[in-house]
């Protein structure tokens, strides 16, 4: 494994007059860090009803998947839960300060894991693992909580835009996942750690046009999905570890699940569609904890129209 990273010095440029209201925000979540846990969800809950009533192309996009996705479902119950859904958001969001800054004691409080065995069982022989998972409105700080429970693990990341976050959030992202972020398109990078025995998050759950995706099930609905994730366990000789992390009252709840068995399997669409059947049965525990405000059903089959479309 690759021992655990050191923080980079800050470049003297993110000093600068023009990111001073960046640190206004990066001491802004400092001090939320401080908050009782109850407080922030409250805020988090607020600032979600919030964006449920004041944006309404999102909440129209919500209510759209969740009536491809749950159609057994009477409109009321959907419209439940895409306001829950925006709750979880607003939470998810104010959990970043505790990702980044909160004691490990404070987490471990509030931290219980299941099926810790299946992600010991897969590198006991030494290989590397792709903890496969998907955008959940938990996934920052669920990611801090898979380092707290004892793996940790190296981060995709996309460049931001700004310099003054992309610097701070690699960098507290890195010291919290316990080893270095690798930049998705530094493929060589990514195969030679998990080649090494080194475990890499990995979502493959947004809508990308990239070469190779195939159209397969996502509850029941076709939708484009990258067949990276077998690439990457075939190059990297890893095994693929579905995980998640689960909202539970106040508590916070990490499921692993056991290695995919003969992954990849020699065919990319029926490999692609066990990832979205093992997305699917995740989202079923926890609904409204998806990321659903993302137009994943954009890019359908040809012929289909898009049900985005007004």
């Amino acid at each position: 494994m690759t021992s655990a990273a050191s923080p980079t010095p800050i470049p003297r440029q993110l000093y600068a007059p023009r990111y001073w209201a960046g640190w206004l925000v990066l001491g802004l979540l400092w001090l939320l860090a401080f908050l009782p846990m109850p407080l922030l969800r409250l805020f988090g809950a607020g600032l979600g009803e919030l964006f449920h009533l004041a944006v309404p192309s999102r909440r129209r996009i919500v209510r759209i998947n969740l009536r491809l996705c749950f159609p057994e479902l009477d409109e009321k119950a959907r419209r439940r839960m895409a306001r829950a859904h925006f709750r979880a958001l607003g939470i998810g969001l104010f959990e970043v300060p505790l990702a980044w800054f909160a004691s490990d004691r404070r987490l471990l409080r509030l931290l219980e894991v299941e099926g810790a065995e299946h992600l010991r069982q897969a590198q006991a022989d030494g290989s590397g693992v792709l903890l496969l998972t998907g955008h959940f409105t938990t996934m920052e700080l669920g990611c801090r909580l898979v380092h707290l429970a004892g793996f940790p693990f190296h981060g995709m990341y996309r460049r931001a835009d700004n310099k003054f976050f992309d610097y701070w959030i690699c960098r507290l992202r890195e010291a919290r996942l316990g080893l270095p972020m690798v930049p998705k398109e530094d493929l060589k990078k990514i195969v030679r750690l998990l080649r090494s025995g080194g475990r890499i998050w990995y979502g493959p759950d947004q809508t990308i046009e990239a070469p190779g995706a195939v159209y397969v099930p996502f509850f029941g609905e076709p939708v484009l999905t990258l067949t990276a994730t077998s690439r990457l366990a075939e190059m990297g000789r890893a095994k693929v570890v579905p995980y998640f992390p689960q909202r539970r009252g106040g508590r916070y709840k990490l499921v692993f699940h056991p290695a995919l068995d003969h992954f990849p399997g020699g065919d990319d669409s029926a490999d692609a569609a066990r990832v979205n059947k093992q997305l699917e049965d995740a989202i079923r525990e926890v609904p409204e904890q998806y990321f659903w405000v993302h137009r994943r059903f954009k890019d359908g089959p040809p012929g289909r129209r898009d049900p985005y479309a007004r």
